[in-house]
């Protein structure tokens, strides 16, 4: 999990509104195997490790749908610590039922694929060792070819589930834009992030410290923008952790170099993307 640490900067936390949080929390407790962390009438954040949220899920007062084809989330990425634990975990979600949407081999990693209750994209994933990425230039090769499942069933070794592995990290982000070039500006010029891997003229994946992506972007199926209210489901905000106050604050400098409206709060500095999705700011 080396790239998902100091000194690389990377996404730790994925914030959702949700249609039902009762509904939801039973989704992510025992299909999905996360933890509860906290617990409230309108809120309930998650973890793996017992002391950091990687997921929290809000029900709003009143409730706006997300249009289908609306920019927003593709999907929220959770890194496992190995194939194993991956295996493990596929294995308890099949016996419960819950169907999945897909699987893949990237090259870089094994993938798989799920919907939350509220159609809110998942992909859990493991990473192969970085010594067998395949990089042109500053360019890393990435493949969807379709995934051994004989393969992953068997490095779990009959292992029973014991919830979502502890070493469990939000891997990364990839979201569905309106405009790649305007989301290319802001998440690249502005956040600081460096293109790893450009997919044709539809997608874009970006990342820092030489890691294969902490962020994606794509315009698949043409999603438009829309304005984002309390009540609109769906990811309403996630994190990013800089390693240091000065990277922060050149990036601060950044953003507002490209016209972005920056919101200092009082443990992180706010800034919303062209999507209208909110990106908060830490440091480690």
């Amino acid at each position: 999990m080396t790239f998902h640490q100091h000194p690389t900067t990377y996404t730790k936390h994925v914030q959702l509104q949700v249609a039902d949080l009762s509904r939801s929390t039973i989704f992510y407790e025992n299909i999905l195997g996360l933890r509860i962390l906290v617990q409230t009438k309108s809120i309930v954040s998650f973890t793996t490790n017992g002391q950091d949220a990687i997921l929290t899920i809000e029900q709003p007062i009143e409730v706006s749908n997300h249009p289908t084809n609306a920019a927003g989330l593709y999907h929220m990425a959770l890194l496992l610590p190995s194939k194993k634990e991956l295996g493990i975990v596929f294995n308890h979600i099949r016996s419960t039922g819950y169907p999945f949407s897909g699987a893949s081999d990237h090259m870089v990693s094994e993938a798989l694929y799920l919907n939350d209750i509220d159609g809110n994209g998942i992909e859990l994933y493991y990473d192969r060792s970085p010594d067998v990425w395949k990089w042109q230039r500053d360019m890393v090769e990435m493949t969807i070819d379709p995934l051994d499942i004989q393969s992953l069933v068997a490095s779990a070794e009959q292992t029973p589930f014991n919830g979502m592995p502890e070493g469990t990290v939000m891997g990364h982000v990839h979201l569905r834009v309106a405009d790649l070039d305007e989301a290319e500006t802001f998440y690249v010029k502005g956040l600081g992030f460096d293109v790893v891997n450009r997919y044709g003229t539809q997608a874009l994946f970006i990342s820092s410290n030489g890691y294969h992506h902490h962020i994606a972007l794509n315009t698949w199926g043409n999603p438009s923008s829309i304005k984002r209210t309390e009540q609109t489901l769906g990811m309403k905000s996630f994190s990013i952790v800089y390693p240091s106050e000065e990277a922060r604050q050149k990036v601060v400098a950044q953003l507002k170099e490209i016209g972005a409206t920056v919101s200092v709060q009082s443990d992180y500095v706010s800034v919303i993307d062209p999507s209208g999705i909110e990106v908060q700011l830490f440091i480690a």
